[in-house]
């Protein structure tokens, strides 16, 4: 894998809406041969295998992919869009338990750079779970340092969904 994979597999997913509706098919096809580039196996290969399963309406066989990818150590920015999506896959198939594991654990290995999209996705896993104030505290938290102002409020009333009272 080296930058030109690294623009054509991007290319590739930039075109993913111009299949329509009907051409998940087609477009798997299209990752499928640039997984096929890697070495048998390669997590990263397995990750994008994935996330074309995931993309065209088939989680369900996302999932092990995604799965396998992190048993075979991705790491780094993919591992953190793993999680996500894996956790997000987890949701759609009914086992969100699963998920907001997958994303508390990757969580507390510290900052990141998806570190608001994890907490997005926790908060549906959450959501899904009848967590659904656990799940808008984690949405306040994330959003309140990007506002231009009211931060210190939205982070209080955050804190204020997940201990009862009145912020």
């Amino acid at each position: 894998m080296d930058a030109e994979w690294e623009k054509r597999i991007a290319a590739a997913w930039a075109t993913l809406d111009s299949y329509g509706e009907d051409g998940g098919a087609e477009f798997r096809a299209v990752i499928d041969g640039l997984a096929a580039e890697l070495p048998d196996g390669d997590p990263v290969g397995l990750f994008e295998r994935a996330g074309a399963f995931d993309s065209t309406g088939h989680s369900d066989r996302a999932v092990p992919l995604y799965q396998k990818a992190l048993d075979r150590g991705l790491d780094g920015y993919r591992r953190q869009r793993t999680a996500v999506q894996l956790a997000s896959s987890l949701r759609n198939v009914g086992r969100a338990e699963e998920g907001a594991a997958l994303l508390t654990a990757e969580l507390e290995k510290g900052p990141g750079e998806l570190e608001d999209a994890l907490r997005a996705c926790l908060a549906l896993c959450y959501a899904s779970l009848g967590r659904e104030r656990e799940g808008l505290a984690l949405v306040l938290e994330a959003l309140a340092p990007h506002l231009p102002r009211y931060q210190r409020s939205m982070a209080n009333y955050a804190r204020a969904l997940v201990a009862d009272t009145p912020a």
